[in-house]
């Protein structure tokens, strides 16, 4: 008499079985998720003769400055925004043979923000904003985000660099996120859940008023680097 046997798989291969379909079901599982994203789009600044002017500070001087504004973009593929309703009192400087904007003479807090032309950017996952700041006198930048329905949020991660102009890295999916009021750049509700892979602008924010040259209170934000991955909007 022959005997069959029935080998009956245990619980450890049903789990892998399920998991190998499931996986090779869903493409965005199947992605490697540790591989960061590349270079998306790097900003260096420029100064340009047509953005000569007096800001209403009563900090500036009776020189003309250098104003930013989108003449101070390099990048063809990028749109600055400035938030803050004495944001246009930041300045263009040159500092370490590259090219920043100074928030000195702003009289409130400021946001600045860059969009890119070729569609949402996704910073969820590993995609990542470096860049070389500078910050003085108890005065702190945080990163910032404008979602795709016009929400502007500014986030809990505190960059810090005691008059040293630093590199430094930004993560999104790892920190809290708070509403910004546009005009007063001042800190609402806590935002719960926002989307990262659509977002329209990023920079950063720096929630003090300037406090003019010198060893005053202020900010530096030069060469920023996002790497990320573009949707479409």
């Amino acid at each position: 008499m022959l005997f069959k046997t029935r080998i009956r798989p245990t619980l450890p291969a049903c789990l892998i079985i399920c998991l190998t379909f499931i996986t090779a079901s869903l493409p965005g599982l199947a992605q490697d998720q540790t591989v960061r994203p590349a270079l998306l789009f790097m900003e260096s600044w420029q100064q340009s003769e047509l953005a000569l002017g007096k800001p209403i500070s009563s900090h500036a001087s009776a020189n003309d400055y250098y104003l930013a504004g989108q003449s101070a973009v390099s990048n063809s593929e990028l749109e600055l925004a400035l938030y803050g309703y004495r944001s246009a009192d930041i300045t263009v400087y040159e500092h370490e043979g590259r090219i920043d904007l100074w928030t000195g003479l702003a009289g409130s807090p400021v946001a600045v923000t860059l969009k890119s032309r070729q569609g949402y950017i996704d910073l969820s996952g590993l995609a990542r904003m470096r860049a070389i700041v500078r910050t003085n006198n108890l005065h702190s930048l945080h990163p910032v985000i404008k979602l795709a329905d016009g929400t502007l949020a500014v986030g809990s991660q505190t960059i810090q660099t005691a008059g040293a102009f630093l590199s430094i890295e930004v993560a999104f999916d790892n920190q809290d996120w708070f509403v910004l009021d546009p005009e007063e750049v001042s800190v609402g509700n806590a935002l719960m859940n926002p989307d990262l892979s659509r977002i329209d602008e990023v920079g950063f924010a720096n929630l003090s008023a300037g406090g003019g040259h010198g060893a005053s209170g202020w900010s530096n934000i030069s060469t920023i680097e996002v790497y990320a991955n573009i949707e479409a909007r």
